[in-house]
């Protein structure tokens, strides 16, 4: 899998995540991914909810100790 950005969202709490990564997938071309390294729980809930929302696809969601790593596709 050949992620295109990385995203670092550790520490953040919600909602910064998902408009950060918002804000990042807007930058990027159809097909890239994105992948966000976040610390905050609920953002595996958020990512899958705002991946329904904007028609981006949710690649893959990892949990890596005390981190969430998601994967965007970008529609």
């Amino acid at each position: 899998m050949q992620i295109h950005k990385e995203l670092d969202a550790r520490g953040l709490n919600c909602p910064l995540p998902i408009l950060k990564a918002k804000k990042s997938l807007n930058e990027m071309l159809s097909g890239e991914l994105l992948r966000v390294v976040a610390t905050d729980p609920g953002s595996v809930r958020d990512f899958q909810a705002f991946a329904r929302q904007t028609g981006n696809d949710l690649v893959d969601q990892q949990t890596v100790g005390d981190e969430f790593i998601h994967v965007l596709r970008r529609r």
